[in-house]
């Protein structure tokens, strides 16, 4: 958890050196993203919000994500974190969003989504990035290597974004 939080310390100063703010929109990681964050005194100099949208319903009442991409597509998709994200950024004053969203396990694998298929979104209002991982290991595992590899990802994003 350490490491996280110097991860967390390191996007917070990369957000303030932008003068920007964070929302999160978190389904797997059930807001250990948003957790790490608020372990940084001061984060309320960059971060906005936090959603957590853990059932398809609560995607589509609090992150406006279509009920009919969630059936296109399955809440575990590049399609739905993307989304997420864009959603987190409407419905907040964030300038940046992060979203997760996937099968941390024991079960819930589906054919061509095993246990450990995470998808993530990094998004301003000018650009979305999304990726899917698969991480190894138990549920607890599997949510702190996705809280850290969201973390990494948002400080790549932010050094290739304007």
């Amino acid at each position: 958890m350490e490491d996280i939080i110097k991860l967390a310390a390191e996007v917070g100063h990369a957000l303030q050196q932008k003068d920007l703010l964070l929302a999160t929109a978190e389904s797997c990681t059930g807001g250990g993203v948003a957790h790490a964050i608020t372990e940084i005194a001061g984060c309320s100099e960059w971060f906005d919000c936090g959603f957590i949208a853990y059932s398809n319903d609560s995607k589509t009442e609090m992150l406006d994500v279509s009920a009919v991409l969630i059936a296109q597509h399955g809440a575990v998709s590049e399609e739905i974190a993307a989304a997420m994200a864009q959603g987190a950024l409407a419905n907040s004053n964030a300038h940046v969003a992060i979203a997760t969203t996937g099968i941390a396990g024991p079960a819930g694998a589906v054919p061509g989504k095993p246990i450990g298929t995470i998808c993530f979104s990094w998004a301003t209002r000018e650009r979305t990035v999304t990726e899917r991982k698969v991480f190894v290991g138990d549920r607890h595992t599997v949510r702190e290597q996705t809280v850290a590899y969201c973390l990494q990802g948002l400080l790549r994003f932010l050094q290739t974004s304007a």
